[in-house]
């Protein structure tokens, strides 16, 4: 079974579900059976590569409100964060234009490395304020997860797998995806938001067990805390905070 789910490297609940997930399989006795695909998803397509405010800044600005409820809204992520095992450091963490890190990913995929290189590009961009379009930080950061450092650095000097984000991107708004993370298993199966681990697992042994037309998962409201819906995600609006 394919799990493919799409995803950005500059969104927090992305890298909620990505340890969600790994929860959901750690001990899943039909794990050898379930390929996890990363997908590429921009949030901000026409960012551009960096952009030069601090993060509270700019998400007080993006939702026309004041630098202290958007440090409230941070520390509602961070905390969400802390409870999944994901340590943030906005006040280090830096956007921008993410196409560069999504064809890393493509790259990172053929060589079968490509979720160490998610995790390591997340944790970077989140936590560590790796400036997502500089491509000798890119190619640093891939190095670490297992990829070979000429070889990111090759890539990311022309344009190889940009056909493949954009041919991601196309398949998402085919699937109706317009926030992530979003979780399709074997194209049957839709789980959208950072989903806890039970609500995952659950859709993995649904889709191992069956066929038809693409459904979308929810969690219940007992999978909910007075600070995470599981259906929290980033849209192209913003980020559920």
């Amino acid at each position: 079974m394919q799990l493919e789910i799409w995803s950005d490297v500059v969104c927090p609940w992305c890298a909620i579900g990505r340890a969600n997930l790994q929860v959901a399989l750690a001990d899943h006795p039909r794990r050898d059976q379930v390929e996890v695909r990363w997908r590429s998803f921009q949030l901000d397509p026409a960012a551009p590569p960096a952009y030069d405010e601090p993060y509270v800044q700019r998400l007080a600005t993006k939702y026309r409100t004041s630098e202290d409820e958007a440090r409230a809204m941070m520390a509602r992520v961070e905390r969400a964060g802390a409870a999944a095992g994901v340590e943030f450091d906005f006040a280090a963490a830096r956007s921008g234009n993410t196409v560069d890190a999504h064809r890393v990913l493509h790259l990172a995929h053929e060589r079968g490395v490509q979720d160490r290189v998610k995790a390591r590009l997340l944790a970077g961009v989140l936590s560590e304020g790796l400036p997502v379009s500089d491509h000798a930080a890119l190619a640093a950061a891939a190095a670490e997860a297992g990829l070979d450092r000429d070889e990111v650095s090759e890539v990311l000097a022309g344009d190889a797998y940009a056909d493949a984000v954009r041919a991601d991107v196309e398949v998402a708004l085919e699937l109706g995806i317009s926030g992530v993370p979003f979780f399709v298993l074997d194209r049957r199966t839709g789980v959208s938001g950072a989903q806890p681990p039970q609500v995952l697992r659950g859709a993995i042994d649904q889709a191992l067990a069956s066929v038809g037309p693409l459904t979308t998962v929810a969690g219940d409201d007992d999978d909910r805390d007075h600070d995470h819906d599981p259906g929290d995600a980033c849209g192209v609006d913003g980020c559920t905070l």
